[in-house]
């Protein structure tokens, strides 16, 4: 356990961590997706921001079903930024259309949080994008990069990390 002070904010303990198998994160985390009229330009074709946007909502539903509240960082003073990006894309989507968004944690170092992500059809036939996104940890207060990741959620990425290997 960390030593902070009373005071200071902290993440509420994780016993859903204990209870995740390196089975359940072998495989990527899926989010499901429909494309909405507010998703496209004006063709019906996905808008290409609105990939990244479900890649995040994707990441943020991923930490969430280990227990991890994007809330929690925040009331901690911890943001996760995105520092770097790439994205591929393969194959539009269409007004109407159902697909997967699919992450899973590529590692961690330091601070530095790798993701990969692949948005492909229900049936997994057909691939519409891949991308990676790299986050780093931040002090909110200072606005600096912080030397090392909150210990609970540290704790849980190690956990998610390492099953991803």
């Amino acid at each position: 356990m960390s030593e902070e002070t009373p005071n200071q904010p902290q993440l509420p303990p994780i016993s859903a961590i204990d209870r995740v198998t390196k089975a359940e994160f072998d495989n990527w985390f899926e989010y499901p997706v429909r494309v909405q009229p507010h998703h496209t330009d004006y063709g019906g074709i996905v808008w290409h921001g609105t990939y990244l946007t479900w890649m995040e909502e994707a990441r943020v539903e991923c930490l969430r079903s280990i227990g991890i509240e994007f809330a929690d960082l925040v009331a901690l003073g911890c943001d996760l930024p995105v520092v770097e990006l790439s994205v591929r894309y393969h194959r539009s989507l269409q007004l109407g259309m159902m697909a997967l968004v699919k992450t899973r944690m590529a590692e961690v170092t330091g601070v530095r949080i790798n993701w990969d992500y692949k948005i492909v059809s229900t049936d997994e036939q057909q691939l519409y994008v891949t991308a990676q996104v790299t986050l780093v940890a931040l002090d909110r207060e200072r606005g600096k990069i912080m030397r090392q990741l909150p210990p609970t959620f540290k704790d849980a990425l190690a956990k998610i990390a390492t099953s991803n290997k």
